[in-house]
């Protein structure tokens, strides 16, 4: 029997918590959290959550589409995401010329070290993206084991960790445990995606226009919702077991 879990992550107010909560989102490109988890974001941020995403490429300039603007693409992510009240933080790598070795592994351990979160999602390591799996591989060991890469003992991993996946034109095998109704941020979080893909085209956003990737979003969003019975859910795997009360 498979369970349906409903925001089990952010249950509770958090206006009643002493010290503001950190929710971090780790992903390569500057899309892949504002595709794969922006419900979930929005939801934190709302519930007063700090909310940083991770991009790990921070080097667009051997990426066609933002070659000779790739300072101006940058700083209109970071504008964009900071519209819904999402912090943005970059590394330097550059999309397939960077690999889990030492260097990579210490940037993003020091960056988690840095931003010290409570909850962390990731990118689901199986995925026909190169950059993906990387992206993947780099952030469990830095989330998980960060302290013993830097040789930290300040180094403290966020308390739940969740993967999520990049849709069915890149992820393999992805079989989530939880999922989370984000049918109350949808619209919202269209549009956040929406206003990426036009500044990637480097055109004026237009509401009315859709393309593939916000039509893929919508597919899978619903599908996850048609697994909970809700009209628009994004889904998680669990690494860390714990248990849920359901009654």
């Amino acid at each position: 029997m498979r369970f349906c879990i409903l925001n089990d992550s952010f249950e509770g107010s958090i206006s009643d918590m002493a010290d503001q909560k950190t929710l971090l989102a780790i992903g390569a490109h500057f899309d892949d959290c504002a595709y794969g988890v922006p419900g979930i974001m929005l939801q934190a941020v709302a519930k007063n959550y700090r909310v940083v995403q991770l991009i790990l490429i921070g080097d667009y300039s051997n990426w066609p589409p933002t070659k000779g603007r790739e300072a101006e693409f940058k700083e209109g992510v970071v504008r964009i995401a900071r519209d819904y009240g999402i912090e943005t933080r970059y590394l330097d790598f550059a999309s397939h010329r960077y690999d889990t070795n030492q260097a990579t592994k210490e940037k993003v351990a020091a960056a988690v070290l840095d931003i010290k979160p409570d909850i962390a999602l990731q990118l689901w390591e199986f995925d026909h993206h190169h950059d993906h799996t990387v992206a993947s591989q780099l952030s469990k060991i830095a989330l998980n084991h960060g302290g013993r890469v830097l040789n930290e003992d300040r180094f403290r991993g966020p308390r739940k960790i969740y993967h999520y996946d990049n849709g069915p034109g890149h992820t393999i095998g992805f079989e989530p445990d939880t999922f989370v109704d984000v049918t109350d941020y949808w619209e919202k979080s269209q549009e956040w995606l929406g206003r990426y893909m036009a500044l990637q085209r480097n055109v004026e956003y237009d509401p009315a226009q859709s393309n593939g990737a916000l039509q893929g979003k919508e597919n899978l969003a619903r599908y996850r919702g048609q697994t909970c019975r809700v009209k628009f859910a994004e889904a998680l795997w669990a690494p860390r077991k714990q248990p849920v009360e359901i009654l």
